[in-house]
């Protein structure tokens, strides 16, 4: 998962879809989690977040978006599991890419910010 270069200072980007965020770090960060275990339980532990929170901001994102983000199978003998959806992938992806751009647009300024904040 991306972590901010410092705790000093870090800038968050989120996308909204009228009150609600689409996507941001967190999310972001839940969707890599899903696609790495393949279930939304074990990418809450992963992230050491509750089955529910993970489960609710699963349910916001599917909200959001014009197709699900995420596709559940309940358990029992086949196993159930989770994973990415197409449209998924791409809102990652396109996220991440997001963050690199502002990243990399604002270095310069983070920078000079982040010495004039106690260490």
């Amino acid at each position: 998962m991306a972590k901010p270069a410092s705790p000093a200072a870090s800038i968050r980007i989120r996308i909204a879809y009228g009150s609600d965020i689409a996507i941001g770090q967190g999310k972001a960060d839940l969707l890599e989690a899903i696609g790495q275990t393949g279930s939304i339980s074990a990418g809450a532990r992963l992230l050491e977040m509750s089955y529910r929170k993970a489960w609710l901001l699963v349910d916001e994102m599917n909200q959001c978006f014009r197709s699900p983000v995420v596709l559940a199978a309940k358990g029992g003998a086949q196993g159930g599991g989770a994973h990415l959806t197409p449209i998924g992938e791409e809102a990652l992806k396109r996220f991440r890419e997001i963050q690199a751009k502002a990243a990399t647009a604002i270095e310069a300024d983070v920078r000079a910010f982040r010495k004039r904040l106690l260490d």
